[in-house]
């Protein structure tokens, strides 16, 4: 795909709260082609067609991953998985696909969310054992799941920088109609460093699918994160170093 032409994406999970955000997403782009909208049961007749695409995108389900494996496989397009809780035999099919495909897995599409971890990883290298780390996040009434997986996502960045973050230093509340926030404060003697990324609307994780869909159709078979993408953009702005 040339960098001016337009991207063509399946969206697996279609009738889903994601799905169907990415679809609605997708639509308002000028740039974006939604070849199809699949949900269960719905690949076969799809694939016997001769349409073709960029990228696959799922946020469907353990199965369902595995579905939208087998479509990137069979049109030789991209895949991003966003579902989460992978089985191994799911991870192990997605690792097989990308000997011969593009392949991102993101549990958080989130760029606010993908820079937050970077920063976070910064810091506590940086700042080091002199300053406590907790991580406080608040999520709607709704959300089941505690800590979120977002929460989980800074603490293992506070750990790539060097400092493990205790489970009791996680805070989750569930409480309104908050759409997320996290929240990791380091303090130390005298001053509090605070890093916070806030979602105000759920479009936000599905415009940042689209966007990592289009990364990642440039990309060469492989296994590609978020991580990358943020290395990219660091290095574009001069600062390789980092």
């Amino acid at each position: 795909m040339s960098a001016r032409s337009e991207l063509r994406i399946v969206v697996h999970g279609a009738r889903g709260r994601m799905g169907s955000r990415i679809l609605d997403c997708a639509r308002e782009a000028p740039l974006i082609r939604v070849v199809a909208a699949l949900d269960a049961g719905e690949s076969d007749a799809w694939l016997k067609g001769g349409d073709t695409t960029d990228v696959v995108i799922d946020f469907s389900s353990d199965a369902g991953a595995q579905i939208a494996v087998r479509a990137a496989l069979a049109k030789r397009a991209a895949l991003l998985i966003g579902t989460t809780a992978l089985s191994q035999g799911t991870q192990e099919l997605i690792a097989d696909a990308a000997r011969t495909v593009p392949v991102m897995v993101a549990s958080n599409t989130s760029l606010g969310v993908a820079v937050a971890r970077f920063l976070v990883r910064q810091a506590a290298m940086l700042l080091g054992t002199g300053f406590d780390i907790d991580i406080v996040e608040r999520h709607h009434r709704h959300k089941v799941d505690a800590p979120s997986g977002t929460a989980k996502i800074l603490a293992s960045a506070a750990e790539e920088g060097g400092r493990a973050v205790a489970p009791e230093r996680i805070h989750a509340l569930r409480a309104g109609d908050v759409v997320g926030e996290h929240t990791v404060s380091f303090c130390g003697p005298g001053e509090i460093l605070e890093i916070r990324h806030t979602a105000t609307s759920r479009d936000l994780f599905a415009r940042g699918a689209l966007l990592l869909a289009a990364w990642l159709v440039r990309r060469p078979p492989g296994m590609h994160s978020v991580d990358e993408w943020i290395g990219e953009r660091i290095k574009g702005a001069g600062m390789g170093g980092a």
